[in-house]
Formats: structure tokens, C-alpha cells, sequence
């Protein structure tokens, strides 16, 4: 290693003299330059920014004014030379440093100012290799991180709230201090990896490396929370590369801030109600769905989630897959709700929700893709998992009948929305619904067959709910989201009212549970595909 140079501590304060701009993004420059100009700050530029700021009347210097080289191979070449990185990373109160400068001409760089080629929007919007790898910036980031080391006397601006930070700071008292300058450091370099990563990330996708050596992940700071999954936890939410419609991109109209539990239940609700075409409502609580039903419309859909746990519904997060009217939002507000996340809603709906001051209302731009490929990540202790999204879809034609009772056509439209909904719930899960409507969610539980039974307790509750003599699972499709180890999980089902069964197969004791579903006139289907969500 290195030894340290032999230089006394930072200044507090930098009085600087010379800013190196260079930006994809013009936007706010002619403000900036023009406080900073008026501070006596020299502006060194290259390219288009250096134009941009010409063009407004600003003298500007260009880079290659500087090096004694022109700018060469398409824009590759500018920025990578002593003279440039010697002004940034001199240690101005250094003796070699200072003396090294000052036999070659290099001037003190104080304030950079750079936002990088746009890489990820380049590839967001579904650029080809050739325009993805031209957009790889190389000398912005070399000349982000020399200038984040030398902190000490540069500050760094790699977003429109850093060069902010610094004109305001400038505006003042004509200087930086030095605990803004570490801040603006600690912000560039999160930045440089978050721009690395999306480079990286991609390209292992290009080559088709589903697990590469080292694997990175960024995010962006959507939202300080007030704490965590409770109280005495901190908290945030960071938005990371993905276009994905939902919680993490959507509008917050109204409410209160979302807490981490409301946008984990929320993400969990919109991913569920994305899987259905006809209109559809999920009602979620604590990760869970306790209640999913399609109906004719959005108001429809949401009364026939609320029948199958009213109780647990209070309290939840509602998502719906269709733009909200007024109606439909009356009959939201009947009960208090935390969330309602939608893909949009009328004027007439917004003004129902706002009489519900608390209500958080998020609006997206689209539905989420379920069959649409990505990554989802968990953390572990030391480290983190990473796997493909679930996107699995069973069709009636993946169906294995393995029972003598064939399956009726309402049996079998029962069993796959029953399933899907099964897809959704933790482990171990078990569904029970009927005509496009859940009756009863068992999760969570460390075996199966308890499962069956909280679905069957809340499948009963509901029917005495809406004053009917049996359970809201009497001649509904049961769904296993991982097959059944014994026959007694499925024999509680068909207690609970169930006449048919849908689960993955693949028990080495298949043969009993098909033989007990025998017995008892059960209808069963295989699908071969386990949807475990732990």
C-alpha cells in the first residue's frame, strides 16, 4: 500500500477557482454556470456542454485547451490525461504534490460537475449492443471518482441536488466546507457503482450468465422511512434499473407516508392482481392475500374479495387492475383500507378517496407483466439470494388428470384462478375458490394440512358472514401451491367442502393421496410446476 502523502489535515473551507463541466443532461446548467461564473469560478467544459455554455454567453474553456490534445476517436478521448486528473487529485497542501503541479502546468480543478453518458436509459428503452456499449462512459466516472479521493479540496456533483449543495454553498460565503464536500464524496462514489453495476448486470445478461462471478446491486433513494418492519428498525426504499410498473414507480396521490410494511404489502398485491384479465381485486394483509375475486366490474370484484375475509380485510392494502371511477372508490371507502394501488382513477374517484385524508392512493402507469423476465433478491445473513421471477402460467391443456372423476369445465376455471391465487401466498398455502372468487386462504403454516384447516375455518366464517348454511368452500377447487406429502391435507380440503384439487404431483406417496381423492369423488389435477413462495 501506498504510503499516505505528507500533508496536513483538509481546510474547512475551499475557495474554488476553476469547475469542469461535462453533462448528457443540460438541464439547470445555464443557472449554474452562470452563479458559479459570477463567483469568479472558471468554467472548463467539453463538447456539447462546453457549446451550451458558450451559447449563453459565458466564456468557457475547452479541455483540450487544457491538455494540448484535441478530442479524438468519436469522444473516447478527452478527459484521460495528466493534466486533467493531476488537477483533480493534486494534494494541494502537499509539497510533491504542489511542486508536481506546478512543473507541469496543472492547474487546481475545485468543483466537477458530470452526470455520465445515459447508460441505463439507453438500455431502458431497448438499445441494441453497439448503442448500449457507445453509452458505457469512461472518462466521466475516472474524473468523478479522482475528484471524490481529493475531497478534500474538490466537490463533486453527479446530480442536479449535488451542483445545488455546492452553488448554494458558493452563493454564501464564496467557498465549500469540507463536511459537504465528504457528503457530495460518499454520494459520487455510491453513484460510480450503481452506474458499474447496471453495466456489469447487463452485460452478464448479453452473454447469458445467469450467475456471474460477482454480482451487483444498485438503487436510487426513493424515500427516508419512518422506520422499519417496526418502530425501533430504520428504514428506506430505493428504486433500482428496473421498468416495472408498480409500487416503486407509481404516484402517491394522497395519504399518509408509506410505511415499509405498506410497500411490501402493496408490491405483493399489484404483482397478484396483474395475473388476472377480467376486472379484479386483491385485498392483501401482512404479505398475504385474504381476499381476490373478479367480477363484472371494480366494484363488483372488490365486494366478492371482501366476502371471503371481511375480517382481515380491515386494515389491508387493495389493488385493482382496472382505472377506478367514483363507484368504485365509494364502495373501496366502506372500510378503512391503508393503500389502494390501481392503474389510474378518474376525477370522481380521486375526490371520494380524498374524504379519507389517511388513505394512501398510489397510481401507476401500467400493470406489471407477470409473465415478463426479471430477478428478485432476498437477504441473508452475509450475503443475498438471487432467482428468476416466478413466471409460471398454467393453461388447461398442462393439466395431468389423475383421479377416475374428470374435472367439470367450472372445476377446471375454479382450480387454475385458485392456483394463481396459491401462487401468491406464502408456504405452505392452501386456497379453496369458487366462480372466480377466493372462500378461504390458508399460509405460512409448517405443514400442509393445518393449512387446509384455516382455510376451511375462514371459508366457513365467511359463509356465516353472508347468512348462508355452509361454508363459502362448498363445491369450490381447492389449490396446493407444492404437492401434497400425505393424504391428510387433502382430506381436510374435502371436509372443508372442496371437489376438486389442484397441486403440483410428485409425492412418493402420490399414490395414496390419488387413492384417497379416489374415495372420496375428488377430482384432481397435476401440473408438474411447484410455486413455493417462502
Amino acid at each position: 500500500m501506498p504510503a499516505a502523502p505528507d500533508f496536513p489535515p483538509a481546510p474547512d473551507a475551499v475557495r474554488p477557482v476553476r469547475a469542469l463541466i461535462s453533462l448528457s443532461d443540460k438541464g439547470g446548467l445555464e443557472a449554474a454556470a452562470r452563479a458559479l461564473h459570477a463567483a469568479g469560478v472558471e468554467l472548463i467544459s467539453t463538447g456539447g456542454t462546453r457549446a451550451a455554455i458558450a451559447g449563453f454567453g459565458l466564456p468557457v474553456k475547452d479541455v483540450a485547451d487544457l491538455t494540448g490534445f484535441p478530442e479524438m476517436m468519436d469522444g473516447r478521448v478527452k478527459t484521460l490525461h495528466p493534466v486533467v486528473h493531476g488537477g483533480l487529485l493534486g494534494v494541494r497542501d502537499a509539497g510533491e504534490h504542489r511542486a508536481a503541479m506546478e512543473a507541469h502546468g496543472i492547474g487546481p480543478i475545485d468543483i466537477v460537475w458530470i452526470d455520465l453518458y445515459p447508460f441505463e436509459s439507453t438500455i431502458a428503452g431497448g438499445g441494441d449492443f453497439a448503442s448500449a456499449v457507445e453509452n458505457i462512459d469512461i472518462g466521466g466516472p475516472a474524473m468523478i471518482r479522482s475528484g471524490a479521493k481529493n475531497h478534500g479540496y474538490v466537490a463533486v456533483a453527479v446530480d442536479a441536488a449535488s451542483i445545488a449543495e455546492i452553488v448554494a454553498a458558493v452563493k454564501a460565503d464564496g467557498t465549500t466546507s469540507l463536511a459537504l464536500r465528504k457528503r457530495l464524496a460518499a454520494r459520487a462514489f455510491a453513484r460510480t457503482a450503481a452506474y458499474d453495476a447496471a453495466v456489469s448486470g447487463w452485460f452478464a445478461g448479453q452473454v447469458e450468465d445467469g450467475a456471474p462471478a460477482r454480482k451487483s446491486m444498485a438503487g436510487s433513494l426513493a424515500q427516508t422511512l419512518r422506520y422499519g418492519e417496526n418502530p425501533h428498525q430504520t428504514g428506506a426504499f430505493y428504486r433500482t434499473g428496473e421498468v416495472r410498473p408498480g409500487v416503486a414507480r407509481a404516484e402517491q396521490v394522497q395519504g399518509k407516508e408509506l410505511g415499509y410494511n405498506n410497500i411490501a404489502d402493496a408490491d405483493a398485491a399489484y404483482e397478484l392482481v396483474a395475473e388476472f384479465e377480467a376486472p379484479a381485486c386483491v385485498i392483501v394483509k401482512h404479505a398475504n392475500p385474504c381476499g381476490v375475486a373478479v367480477g363484472r366490474d371494480l366494484a363488483d370484484a372488490y365486494q366478492r374479495a371482501l366476502e371471503g375475509d371481511a375480517v382481515s380485510a380491515f386494515g389491508g392494502v387493495i389493488a385493482v387492475n382496472r382505472g377506478l371511477t367514483g363507484a368504485d372508490a365509494r364502495a373501496i371507502t366502506d372500510i378503512f383500507t391503508e393503500v389502494v394501488i390501481a392503474p389510474g382513477a378518474d376525477e370522481e374517484a380521486r375526490a371520494a378517496f380524498a374524504a379519507k385524508k389517511n388513505l394512501r392512493l398510489l397510481l401507476t402507469d401500467g400493470l406489471p407483466d407477470p409473465l415478463a423476465a426479471g430477478e428478485v433478491f432476498r437477504s441473508v445473513a452475509g450475503g443475498f439470494l438471487v432467482q428468476s421471477r416466478d413466471v409460471s402460467r398454467i393453461a388447461p391443456a398442462d393439466l395431468k388428470i389423475v383421479t377416475r372423476r374428470q374435472p367439470t369445465p367450472q372445476e377446471v376455471e375454479d382450480m387454475l384462478f385458485a392456483l394463481t391465487v396459491a401462487k401468491h401466498v406464502k408456504s405452505n398455502a392452501i386456497v379453496y375458490a369458487k366462480d372466480g372468487q377466493t372462500a378461504g386462504i390458508g399460509a405460512g403454516q409448517m405443514n400442509r394440512r393445518d393449512s387446509a384447516r384455516i382455510a376451511a375455518i375462514r371459508a366457513r366464517e365467511a359463509g356465516e358472514a353472508k347468512g348462508l348454511a355452509h361454508s363459502l368452500a362448498q363445491g369450490s377447487a381447492c389449490a396446493s401451491e407444492a404437492f401434497f406429502p400425505f393424504a391428510d391435507g387433502l382430506i381436510e380440503a374435502a371436509q372443508a367442502g372442496a371437489t376438486a384439487i389442484i397441486q403440483p404431483g410428485g409425492s412418493i406417496r402420490d399414490d395414496e393421496v390419488i387413492a384417497a381423492a379416489d374415495e372420496l369423488n375428488l377430482a384432481m389435477a397435476f401440473t408438474g410446476v411447484r410455486v413455493f413462495r417462502h
